[in-house]
C-alpha cells in the first residue's frame, strides 16, 4: 500500500471492514475538525482487506450496516472504528498526549511528604520508567489517573484538592476575579461594601503555588489567602 494512504477499519457482525483514506485529512476528521468525507476518502469502496483489494460483499455490508452505501458506511467506520496512523502521526500524537498527562499530574498531585507538586521533569522520568502505553485517542485525564497508580511504586504521590479562602482589595478585584476562576472552582464569594472580594476557591493542590504567585502579581502583593481544612 502506498505510504500516502492508510486505512480506517471496524469489526461488525464478526467481519472486518476497511476503507482507504488520506492520512492527514482523515486524522483531522477523527479529531473533530471540519473536514468533509470527500477530502480524505480515497475511493467509495468498502473492503474486507484493503491491502489485497478485496471488496466486502453487498450481503455482508447490508447485514453489518443496514446499507450498502459506501459513503454512509465510511462515516460509521470513521466515527466508531479505528484509524490506522502513520508512524509520524502516532509519534506526534503520543508526544502531545504525554505532555498533557504530565501537566495534569503536576497540576493535580502533590508529594505528601512536602505538600508540594512534583516537578514536571521528575514526573516525565518516572513515566518513562513505568513504560505505560499511551493511547493517542484516549483522554489525558483518564489515562493520567491510571498512570498515577503506576507511579506510586516510584514516587510518593497523592491526588488532592484544597480549599483556599482569598481576599482581593477593591482596586484589583475585577481582574483578580477572572484569574481566580482560572485556577479552580469558586464555591463561595462575597463582594464587600468597599468593593473587595472575599471568596473560597476549590483547586488542585498542585496549583496553589502558581495561584498565589499569579494573584500576588495582579494585586501588587496585597493578596490575602488562607488554606482551609
Amino acid at each position: 500500500m502506498s505510504e500516502k494512504l492508510t486505512t480506517a477499519r471496524i469489526s461488525k457482525s464478526g467481519e472486518k471492514f476497511e476503507i482507504l483514506v488520506k492520512p492527514e485529512p482523515a486524522l483531522e476528521y477523527k479529531m473533530g475538525k471540519p473536514v468533509s468525507l470527500s477530502q480524505f476518502l480515497v475511493i467509495e469502496e468498502v473492503y474486507s482487506d484493503a491491502g489485497k483489494g478485496t471488496r466486502a460483499s453487498a450481503e455482508k455490508l447490508e447485514k453489518a450496516f443496514g446499507t450498502v452505501d459506501p459513503v454512509k458506511i465510511a462515516e460509521e467506520i470513521m466515527k466508531h472504528g479505528e484509524l490506522q496512523l502513520t508512524t509520524d502521526q502516532r509519534r506526534e500524537l503520543i508526544e502531545d498526549k504525554r505532555k498533557q498527562i504530565v501537566a495534569f499530574i503536576s497540576r493535580n498531585c502533590i508529594d505528601p511528604r512536602t505538600g508540594t507538586p512534583h516537578p514536571p521533569l521528575r514526573i516525565e522520568q518516572a513515566l518513562a520508567e513505568v513504560k505505560y502505553s499511551i493511547d493517542p485517542f484516549k483522554g489525558a485525564d483518564e489515562q493520567a489517573k491510571d498512570i498515577i497508580e503506576e507511579l506510586r511504586s516510584l514516587l510518593p504521590i497523592k491526588m488532592e484538592q484544597m480549599r483556599v479562602a482569598v481576599k482581593i482589595l477593591a482596586e484589583f478585584a475585577a481582574k483578580g476575579y477572572g484569574a481566580v476562576k482560572g485556577y479552580g472552582t469558586i464555591s463561595k464569594e462575597e463582594w464587600q461594601a468597599d468593593g473587595a472580594l472575599v471568596a473560597v476557591v476549590e483547586m488542585p493542590a498542585g496549583v496553589y503555588g502558581p495561584f498565589v504567585e499569579r494573584l500576588g502579581k495582579i494585586t501588587q502583593g496585597t493578596i490575602q489567602t488562607k488554606v482551609l481544612k
